[in-house]
């Protein structure tokens, strides 16, 4: 706020207002508008801080007549001074999110597949694989516009004969591990018997979202997507010594 300072002489102010110079508080037309702030009284002058936020005093003239005073544009008060930057302005704050909340956003189901396909040889490991990427959806959430990021964070493997296990990826094939074929991976599973197993998976996704300001908010739990089912067909492997393989004849043993 800017200060002007009005020096009037002690005289002057004793006389104008028919008081001794240390009895003289600010003048009646610097009061009447509330311009008149602070009085200091030097010995040889008093001074006036009066407030330019305010209409200036009238002035006269020598036959005391009130002369127009020129109109100077006034600043605005804040109204909330201890917060400038803020005033005028209501400030929104996003709702809090949870998995529950993300209903009308589905992550696409995941892949499965296995190897050998759709095969497998009881006491050896059957290797099993899925496959899920990060997706990003747009949309409303409680009465927002929202972006929502779902990102793999879990993988449950049901392998249909009463065994599951968690995995931190969908696991990946024999060749590209660089092992060889019925080997265990950290996917594969072993059965026991022969039969056909319905396998599964279900894919844990972290969900994050984004309420237009660029920031992602991670949302309390997981959001989940099934695969549907893939079937096993587990059989006995037995050997037998030959001297020609079952392409070169059929009708060999084992064969």
């Amino acid at each position: 706020m800017l200060i002007a300072s009005l020096a009037i002489s002690i005289l002057s102010v004793g006389a104008w207002l028919g008081m001794t110079a240390d009895q003289a508080p600010c003048s009646p037309d610097l009061a009447a508008v509330g311009a008149c702030t602070t009085i200091s009284n030097s010995g040889s002058q008093v001074d006036v801080g009066a407030n330019i936020n305010n209409p200036a005093p009238p002035v006269r003239d020598s036959n005391g007549s009130v002369d127009p005073v020129p109109s100077e544009p006034v600043p605005p008060v804040p109204r909330c001074p201890t917060q400038p930057d803020r005033c005028g302005f209501i400030v929104v704050t996003p709702p809090d999110v949870t998995a529950a909340d993300l209903a009308s956003f589905r992550p696409a189901q995941p892949s499965l597949t296995g190897e050998p396909t759709g095969f497998g040889i009881v006491g050896a490991p059957t290797n099993v694989v899925a496959a899920a990427s990060e997706q990003v959806l747009t949309g409303t959430l409680l009465g927002w516009d929202v972006t929502v990021r779902f990102v793999p964070a879990g993988f449950v493997f049901d392998y249909g004969d009463g065994s599951t296990a968690r995995s931190t990826t969908g696991g990946a094939s024999w060749d590209s591990l660089g092992q060889a074929q019925f080997t265990p991976t950290g996917t594969s599973h072993v059965y026991r018997e022969r039969g056909t197993y319905p396998v599964s998976v279900t894919v844990q996704y972290a969900a994050s979202v984004d309420f237009g300001s660029g920031t992602w908010r991670p949302v309390t739990g997981y959001v989940t997507a099934a695969s549907g089912g893939y079937d096993i067909r587990v059989v006995e492997a037995r050997t037998a010594l030959v001297d020609r393989t079952c392409l070169e004849y059929p009708g060999g043993a084992g064969c």
